[in-house]
């Protein structure tokens, strides 16, 4: 009976959550038939890892064993509506802000390279992370973010968080009862502590990290920090071994030692571990150099980056949009302690939902208003079902 009321439990939270978010707007009774959608591609009916669908984790439990299925009066399942795409207006083209975060503190004495523009304190980031779930954006991960996979309620708005430099305010851990476990008074912590209260709201995001340098300074050593994030599901970026100025590079010697050698001591800490994606510090080199910064190679090992985010002021573009560049990723500047035109707040007061990516909740599907299909790149769209209403 505790196997039975187990599975009950799980397939009560699964559909609990997928009704559970961004405004839902949907009717039980209407069909997706009476908007006139126009199907492109066929659906991916595999599941492989990109796109999860929520029910092959049900058809697991139930056949996990057999012999203690509850029967059909035992369980109820219900089919979830249709969505309503005129109510929600889902748009998978628009665009996804990039948070760049750098500093976070409790309390805040300007210095001389920092007048509060880069940091902001515990109190604050509580703050943005419910006014963030009130106005229904929800966190993915910037590979999710790179494949087009987003998995959040529909009507919600995927956002992604991003971490320069592996500062101690973002995440250090502290020692209790002999266990390493997250200082609430960190990022981290305090989004562990948000999502105990908002579980759907994600715990996502990447850090880029200089492992040239000592790395969110705390207990533990740097191994046992980065293998706690990972454990989290957070992601770990390359943002070079010493934080050295790209800009002022001209060797592409210098530029693979500084990328190649940040993943080489990333193998030694958490074997199997490839970075992905990197960001850049200072800026980018010159135009003939920058082919090191997507790949190269240091002392046998390869780096190769599918995503290079900037400092930048901007959302970025959908990645399946046509002029999206993976080499050149916007990202808006998280709020610091002195608002700035065009950090996170500006733009939350400021960006108009017509230009956002809404989601349809489905990562199988690709759903956009029928004016934006020009904008789309349909090779993009990897066997996802493309909609158009």
């Amino acid at each position: 009976m505790k196997k039975i009321f187990k599975i009950i439990l799980m397939i009560f939270i699964i559909f609990s959550l997928s009704f559970y978010g961004c405004g839902w707007r949907r009717e039980d009774n209407k069909k997706i038939d009476d908007h006139s959608v126009k199907q492109i591609k066929g659906i991916n009916t595999k599941n492989d890892g990109k796109n999860y669908d929520k029910s092959d984790e049900i058809n697991d439990v139930k056949n996990d064993d057999k012999s203690e299925q509850p029967n059909d009066k035992d369980v109820e399942i219900k089919k979830e509506p249709e969505l309503d795409l005129e109510k929600v207006k889902p748009d998978e083209s628009g665009k996804i802000m990039v948070v760049m975060f750098h500093s976070f503190v409790e309390t805040f004495t300007p210095g001389k390279y920092d007048k509060g523009e880069f940091t902001i304190t515990f109190k604050a980031f509580e703050e943005l992370l419910d006014n963030l779930y009130n106005k229904g954006y929800r966190l993915i991960s910037f590979k999710d973010f790179l494949d087009n996979s987003v998995s959040v309620s529909s009507g919600c708005i995927p956002m992604v968080f991003t971490f320069d430099d592996a500062t101690s305010g973002q995440f250090n851990m502290i020692e209790e009862n002999g266990e390493l476990k997250a200082n609430k008074s960190s990022a981290v912590g305090i989004m562990l502590e948000f999502n105990k209260k908002h579980p759907d709201f994600g715990m996502k995001g990447t850090f880029f990290v200089n492992l040239g340098s000592n790395i969110f300074n705390g207990k533990g050593n740097a191994a046992e920090r980065l293998k706690y994030l990972i454990d989290l599901g957070f992601e770990i970026g390359n943002h070079t071994f010493s934080h050295i100025n790209l800009k002022n590079t001209k060797s592409k010697d210098i530029i693979q030692q500084e990328l190649g050698k940040n993943q080489k001591v990333i193998y030694e800490l958490i074997p199997g571990y490839k970075m992905f994606a990197f960001s850049l510090p200072y800026g980018a080199p010159s135009d003939d150099l920058m082919e090191y910064v997507k790949k190269g190679e240091y002392e046998g090992i390869k780096y190769e980056n599918l995503g290079i985010v900037e400092v930048g002021w901007n959302p970025s573009l959908s990645t399946i949009n046509k002029q999206f560049n993976w080499a050149s990723i916007n990202r808006v500047r998280a709020p610091g302690i002195n608002p700035e035109k065009f950090d996170l707040n500006w733009w939350l007061e400021n960006i108009s939902a017509k230009e956002e990516y809404i989601s349809d909740g489905n990562a199988n599907k690709v759903t956009i208003p029928k004016e934006k299909i020009d904008s789309i790149d349909l090779e993009k769209l990897n066997d996802r079902e493309l909609i158009t209403y």
